[in-house]
């Protein structure tokens, strides 16, 4: 049984709903303890929360059980599936049969599939690949040589992980590394009905636009985004055309005028560019499923890749990927929050009606 969408854990969390027991639990990063949906304890503020598909992923997250609704109890995998990750952790860098974990388990291959991936939503190979990206990218943002980060990370050719590493970062590995290096890149916040909005701006167009409370958590993920690159904070009268594009955006989001349409600069994979790219055609007041992307675009099954690389736009609302729900009609996620989410569809579906 998989994860129900983000909204649905928030009302089951909130309601202490004892039918979800199981399909999830949620972690409480100002307390470092992770519980069951019904979990009677004192509620949290939303923004601290993070959920999980299973016991086992909150452990390995750094979470630790809660003493009063205790979301282990009912969990006899837990502890050598925790053994299990950590072991994929330690060994990243070698090659991992699943028969190889099944022996550490102490369990059949197929066994352990089926119940690693139901406790922390992905496959052990999968696990190792995100391990191993992990590591990859961290080793280059330390100075690491190409060669070297490749080699120390396990994936044995130079071949292979270009064609890995570029599914995965958006880039080459030598522009990974890179940074934004020898790139000015002028930003600008302002408030809008969605919050601060932060735009920023390459000479090639708007490369980041992304939504907070703070203007100084936006800025870090705009640091996060390019860590090398030079970041100029745009006065009106040195970059008139940011100031300009702002405004216009903010209009629109804020007042309902026309979507501005403004030179955009793309950083991304093949298939993040051409579901990207896809994205912009489609109308406001409109909404598609992630399957139904999928097929448009000629990928009829890689919804999820689709879903991935929604998540993965850092040019907020220009590139409308919040008009993409989830096939049940739920809104699915959306990086800068369920309620943005919501509000710009709702005021899309009212211009629309009164057209």
């Amino acid at each position: 049984m998989s994860m129900p969408s983000e909204q649905k854990m928030r009302q089951a969390i909130a309601s202490r709903d004892k039918t979800c027991d199981g399909r999830f639990f949620y972690g409480v990063i100002t307390t470092g303890v992770f519980c069951k949906p019904s979990c009677s304890a004192r509620a949290a503020r939303p923004e601290n929360l993070r959920f999980f598909p299973g016991a086992e992923a909150a452990i390995v997250s750094g979470f630790r059980p809660c003493k009063r609704c205790q979301p282990t109890a009912d969990a006899p995998n837990i502890t050598r599936l925790v053994k299990i990750a950590r072991y994929i952790e330690s060994h990243s860098d070698q090659r991992l049969t699943l028969a190889t974990l099944a022996d550490q388990a102490e369990l059949s291959s197929s066994r352990l599939q089926r119940i690693f991936k139901k406790a922390f939503g992905v496959s052990p190979k999968a696990y190792q690949d995100a391990i191993r990206m992990q590591q990859f990218k961290q080793s280059l943002k330390q100075g690491g040589g190409i060669t070297d980060s490749i080699l120390s990370s396990g994936y044995g050719s130079i071949s292979r992980v270009y064609g890995e590493a570029t599914r995965n970062i958006g880039m080459t590995p030598k522009a990974y590394r890179t940074g934004g290096a020898g790139e000015t890149i002028t930003y600008a916040c302002r408030e809008t009905a969605l919050g601060q909005m932060m735009m920023a701006a390459t000479e090639k167009g708007v490369c980041f636009v992304q939504f907070g409370e703070l203007e100084k958590a936006l800025f870090t993920k705009l640091k996060e985004e390019f860590p090398k690159a030079k970041l100029m904070a745009s006065p009106a009268q040195n970059s008139p055309e940011l100031n300009g594009w702002m405004q216009a955006l903010d209009l629109h989001i804020s007042q309902g005028a026309p979507s501005p349409d403004l030179p955009l600069d793309l950083r991304g994979t093949a298939f993040q560019m051409k579901v990207w790219s896809f994205l912009l055609s489609v109308r406001e007041g409109d909404v598609l499923s992630y399957s139904e992307v999928a097929a448009l675009i000629e990928k009829p099954k890689a919804f999820r890749a689709v879903a991935t690389a929604c998540a993965a736009n850092r040019i907020g609302v220009l590139i409308p990927c919040h008009r993409v729900i989830r096939g049940d009609g739920g809104l699915g996620g959306w990086r800068w929050g369920l309620e943005r989410k919501r509000a710009l569809l709702d005021a899309e579906r009212e211009r629309h009606r009164n057209l």
